[in-house]
């Protein structure tokens, strides 16, 4: 792993030897990487504000975010406002008229009545 070093004019040189200047960063690392260079990534990380992507066999497996990102990660988490899965379906049919639904609904149960199924033998 290049090690990211300060350079006098207050940017960084990085992985790929770019200066970057008084930006966050986002760095990928492999887990043998990270593993050796542990206690530099989480001083990057926790002092720089950068991120660090940890990387398995060239995938994407665990990040590396101080712990104020984290807490803002999840409050974000724990605040948002729009539901997921199941729950983002409540309320979505709340302009539709009862009658409408009904038959819908009727129609549903209109085409389960014509469905004969497919044949099943039961062995005994």
């Amino acid at each position: 792993m290049a090690s990211l070093n300060q350079q006098p004019n207050g940017g960084i040189i990085g992985q790929n030897d770019q200066l970057v200047k008084g930006v966050d960063m986002t760095k990928i690392v492999t887990s043998a990487e990270a593993k050796a260079h542990l206690s530099e990534l989480v001083g990057q990380v926790a002092y720089g504000g950068d991120h660090v992507i940890i990387e398995r066999r060239g995938k994407p497996v665990a990040a590396l975010v101080s712990v104020a990102e984290l807490e803002r990660l999840e409050q974000g988490r724990a605040t948002s406002g729009r539901p997921r899965g199941a729950l983002a379906l409540l309320g979505a049919w709340r302009d539709v008229g009862d009658e409408i639904i009904d038959a819908i609904v009727a129609d549903i149960y209109a085409h389960r009545e014509l469905d004969k199924g497919r044949p099943v033998e039961l062995e005994e």
